[in-house]
């Protein structure tokens, strides 16, 4: 079978995460797979990470550069924390650029430790239990945690609002955040993984799919230029270059 969009099968929900989550995570989401065959489904980067609870463990997914091929069972279900933008490093004890492009057990990082909270999760009657009972768990591990670094979170914020145009991304970040070059660099590698203009390019392209949700029957050209891009033939290779087909297809 052909890959499709990760969303696009199934049943998928998120919210935001509850007070007790919210110190470290910003959203909780279920992905219920159909019961029928399912297809591979890509997963584009999108400058997240998450630990996610799937087939009874606790795993880390992302930080992502490239998209990925996952192949889920018929029926499973993931329950997924999304980490903060700049809180992952610091709940987890591991940086960022240490688990790029990783699906990994969360024992592979914790040991012992990740055993000691899975062993908490005990079988819940349906699927709303479950949740309630994970956020529970995850939610006793992360309150009182200082797990956010508030810099990194505002530079994610500024990338993702968009710089002003022909502004040079790293010297206007050295001077809105007030680092050297180099420090620059460790700290986002450490927060998110990789670097300010990876971290641009995954960003400016999730602008474009947010405008092209708004206005679906504006044209591509049009809301390439408004997102960032140079035109629309940038957008279709950085689109190609993400999840692996064009603007197009991807509606």
């Amino acid at each position: 079978m052909e890959p499709v969009l990760a969303q696009s099968t199934g049943f998928f929900q998120q919210r935001p995460a509850a007070a007790g989550l919210a110190s470290a995570f910003c959203a909780v989401w279920v992905h219920r797979m159909a019961e029928q065959d399912v297809p591979p489904i890509v997963i584009t980067p999108d400058a997240t990470i998450d630990l996610q609870w799937i087939d009874g463990r606790f795993r880390i997914a992302g930080p992502d550069k490239e998209p990925q091929i996952e192949r889920p069972k018929a029926g499973s279900v993931i329950v997924g924390f999304r980490f903060r933008p700049g809180a992952a490093a610091g709940w987890l004890g591991v940086p960022a650029g240490e688990i790029v492009g990783g699906r990994l057990d969360l024992g592979e990082l914790w040991g012992t430790r990740s055993r000691q909270l899975s062993d908490r999760i005990k079988a819940a009657p349906d699927l709303a239990g479950m949740v309630r009972q994970l956020e529970d768990i995850v939610g006793a591990h992360t309150e009182g945690r200082d797990a956010l670094d508030p810099l990194m979170g505002r530079a994610f914020e500024v990338i993702d609002e968009g710089l002003p145009p022909e502004t040079p991304l790293v010297p206007f970040l050295q001077r809105h955040l007030h680092m050297s070059e180099r420090t620059l660099r460790r700290r986002f590698e450490d927060a998110f993984g990789y670097g300010p203009k990876t971290l641009d390019r995954i960003l400016r392209f999730h602008r474009f799919r947010r405008l092209r949700e708004k206005a679906a029957d504006a044209s591509t050209a049009v809301l390439a230029i408004e997102a960032g891009y140079a035109d629309q033939a940038h957008l279709i290779r950085e689109s190609r270059r993400l999840t692996g087909i064009t603007p197009g297809a991807l509606v």
